[in-house]
């Protein structure tokens, strides 16, 4: 159930572990608050009259500034989203060789043989 602070309704976020229970903004209210911190207001000032807190605001407008290139240091929200992407695909990729690498192992007892190895390494 959405929350309302009066201003703007927020969203509860939790994961599957439940670990986090952070509330997500719609991308027009970060938008419009980086786009007020670039006409000139303080974070400090939007945090007491909306919900997000200066350092949240601060953050966007940071992270804003790497999306349109104005800065250099570090990842814009699409190289973070490509980079989320890489490393579950990563994850998935090491568990499906280690399901693979224990299967060997199994058929390799179950028929006496033993799999010749495939990354050259001879334990020498």
């Amino acid at each position: 159930m959405p929350k309302t602070n009066g201003k703007q309704q927020v969203t509860q976020q939790v994961t599957q572990q439940g670990k986090r229970n952070r509330r997500a903004y719609p991308a027009e209210f970060r938008v419009q608050l980086v786009e007020l911190v670039r006409a000139g207001r303080t974070p400090e000032e939007l945090a007491r009259e909306f919900e997000p807190s200066a350092q949240t605001i601060r953050n966007w407008a940071v992270q804003a500034e790497r999306d349109r290139g104005a800065r250099p240091d570090g990842l814009t929200s699409a190289e973070q989203v490509e980079l989320r992407k890489l490393r579950r695909e990563v994850k998935q990729l090491r568990l499906e060789r280690d399901i693979l690498s224990k299967a060997a192992a199994w058929f390799a007892r179950e028929t006496g043989t033993i799999p010749s190895s495939s990354n050259g390494s001879s334990g020498s």
